[in-house]
């Protein structure tokens, strides 16, 4: 019998790759949930961002494995836990297995499952589809139909609570400054000027990505952080240290307006239902805008961040209050 002509088919869903792929994977989640309410649905995703997953309803089970490049452990104990996520996985015995992101070790993943059947996208031609409606498609096989939701996340009641206590009352703006690439980082010192424009109005939550940039691993922004605290002594801006993501989609969670370069913290503040101003550089943003909340992208000609002057951010923050 096909998988989609089954009330209670077994579906995992493997993505090891970033936060915000992730993010956009969860109105896939929500659709077979939809489709198969007796299902077993389930992700196979990555320490780094199991998070994303954390307290929402739709999967019946989060397999969370570390990457290699993450291991915090000796090699041993690394490799152990390894092959324990493995042997869960086998113990399902999913009829389907859904890979958005068919890369190599995506697929040995996979096959390692040994399901009836893995469904892997075509190569991609060009980015005209955002990565939702390209995750989405997938659960076309199975029987899913119309368009896709929201993106969805949801913050730590407690956590929440406690960071809203320790910061006050609002309202509350978060710029996080952190991008991986080199095109993707906007100068400090406009970030600077940028806080110091918006605490007038209202507070300014600083985030940014923990740790020294020197972290093969996790390059963080502890030391550009500092500087721009530094640099804005006597505006309304609150460092507010996200030392994991869980704390991260808290800290997000209570603003109303969220400035950011394109990355994992813009799809988490989409998911949140936050108003976003996108800054991006080289990367297609047909493919990664905020989907599905009010939102500005701002983007220079030359496709890197450091040609982007600060008026067009601010306007854009303005059409948004």
């Amino acid at each position: 019998m096909a998988v989609a002509s089954r009330q209670s088919p077994r579906v995992l869903i493997v993505r090891r790759d970033n936060i915000g792929d992730l993010v956009c994977t969860t109105p896939l989640i929500d659709a077979l949930r939809g489709r198969f309410p007796q299902g077993r649905i389930a992700a196979a995703v990555n320490t780094y961002n199991a998070e994303v997953l954390a307290r929402n309803p739709a999967p019946d089970a989060v397999f969370a494995y570390e990457k290699l490049k993450h291991r915090t452990r000796a090699l041993v104990p690394y490799l152990l836990e390894r092959m324990r996520v493995s042997a869960a996985l086998r113990a399902e015995r999913f009829d389907c297995v859904l890979v958005p992101a068919a890369t190599p070790q995506a697929l040995r993943l996979a096959r390692a499952v040994r399901a009836g059947r893995v469904i892997a996208p075509e190569p991609a031609a060009g980015n005209a589809r955002h990565e939702v409606e390209r995750t989405f498609e997938l659960g076309r096989e199975l029987g899913v139909e119309g368009a896709p939701g929201p993106m969805r996340v949801f913050p730590d009641a407690e956590r929440t609570a406690q960071l809203a206590k320790e910061l006050g009352n609002g309202p509350f703006a978060a710029v996080h400054i952190s991008a991986r690439r080199q095109a993707q980082r906007w100068p400090l010192e406009r970030y600077v000027r940028l806080i110091a424009e918006l605490s007038s109005e209202r507070k300014v939550m600083l985030l940014w990505a923990p740790g020294a940039r020197s972290d093969p691993r996790h390059p963080g922004d502890d030391e550009a952080a500092a500087r721009i605290v530094a640099d804005c002594a006597g505006s309304g801006v609150v460092p507010v240290a996200t030392a994991d993501l869980g704390s991260l989609i808290s800290a997000l969670s209570l603003a109303g307006l969220v400035v950011c370069p394109d990355g994992g913290a813009m799809h988490l503040a989409a998911a949140l239902g936050k108003r976003v101003v996108a800054l991006f550089g080289d990367s297609p943003v047909e493919r990664w805008r905020p989907w599905g909340v009010p939102h500005r992208v701002v983007r220079p000609e030359s496709n890197d961040l450091a040609d982007l002057p600060l008026e067009p951010v601010l306007e854009a923050c303005r059409a948004l209050a």
